[in-house]
C-alpha cells in the first residue's frame, strides 16, 4: 500500500496491470512480485484527485503556505501538485492572484514576476515549466505581504453599492464642447503638473463622500514609502488613519 500511497483503488489497478504483464510474459513463468507491481506503477502514485477534494485541499495548502511566508511548505505542495499532473497553468494563475491579493504593493515586483512565470509556463510546457513555477513560488512566499489595495477596492465597492452614486463633480469633468464649458465642466480643476512637486490638494470624491478613505498603506516593504508620500501630500489625517487601519 505504500507504493499506492494508501489508495486501495490504485493498488487494485496496479495489481491488475501486473497480472496482465505476467500473463503476457513469453516465458510463461512469471510471478507477481513487489518489483513487478512497482514497475507497473512506474512510481509511487500521488494521493490526488484533480477533479475532487484532493485538488482543492492541495491548492488551498499551497496558497496558505505562500500567504504565510513559508517557502518550504509552498514548495512541498507545489511538488505534490506537479507530481500528480496538475495543470501548470492553473498553478501559475493562482500565483498571479496571490501576487495581487496577498503581496500587493509591499513588493510591486511580485505581480510582474508572477505574470512572467505564467508566460514562461505557457512558452515552455512541462517538465521545464516547473522551474519558473518554483522561482515565483519562493519569491512570493518570501516577499513582504500586504492586501491593502485589494481591501481598499472592497471598501470602495461597498460605497458604490450601498450609497447614492452622485454625479461626477464638475471640476473633474472634461469640457470637450463649448456647451460643456458654458455649464462649468472642468471649471476650477487644478492641473497637478503646474504645481511644485507635481501635486496640489483638491477634492476627487463626490461631496457626499468627501471624508471617505479607502486605501490605508501598510508599514510593510515598499508601502512604507507610499505612506511617507501620502503623509507629505495629504497631511497627518491620511497617515494617521493608515496607521490605525
Amino acid at each position: 500500500m505504500n507504493i499506492a500511497n494508501g489508495d486501495a483503488r490504485v493498488a487494485l489497478n496496479a495489481l491488475e496491470t501486473a497480472a496482465f504483464a505476467v500473463s503476457s510474459d513469453p516465458s510463461g513463468g512469471g510471478a507477481i512480485s513487489v518489483e513487478v507491481i512497482s514497475d507497473a506503477l512506474q512510481r509511487r502514485s500521488p494521493l490526488y484527485d484533480k477533479a475532487g477534494e484532493g485538488h482543492y485541499d492541495t491548492i488551498s495548502a499551497f496558497i496558505k503556505s505562500v500567504r504565510g511566508s513559508s517557502p518550504d511548505g509552498a514548495l512541498y505542495w507545489l511538488a505534490r501538485m506537479l507530481e500528480a499532473g496538475e495543470d501548470p497553468l492553473f498553478i501559475a494563475r493562482r500565483l498571479v492572484i496571490l501576487a495581487s491579493e496577498d503581496i500587493g504593493l509591499a513588493e510591486p515586483q511580485a505581480l510582474p514576476l508572477a505574470v512572467a512565470a505564467q508566460q514562461a509556463v505557457h512558452f515552455l510546457g512541462m517538465p521545464e515549466a516547473r522551474i519558473p513555477l518554483a522561482e515565483a513560488t519562493v519569491f512570493l512566499a518570501t516577499a513582504p505581504k500586504s492586501n491593502t489595495a485589494y481591501m481598499g477596492l472592497e471598501r470602495a465597492m461597498a460605497d458604490v453599492r450601498g450609497k447614492p452614486n452622485d454625479p461626477v463633480p464638475l471640476h473633474l469633468r472634461n469640457a470637450v464642447t463649448g456647451l460643456m464649458r458654458a455649464m462649468d465642466y472642468g471649471k476650477g480643476y487644478r492641473y497637478s503638473h503646474d504645481y511644485s512637486g507635481h501635486f496640489v490638494e483638491q477634492e476627487y470624491l463626490p461631496p457626499s463622500l468627501k471624508d471617505a478613505r479607502y486605501y490605508f498603506p501598510a508599514p510593510q516593504g515598499k508601502e512604507r514609502d507610499i505612506e511617507e508620500r501620502m503623509r507629505e501630500w495629504w497631511g497627518g489625517d491620511a497617515a494617521d488613519q493608515a496607521e490605525s487601519a
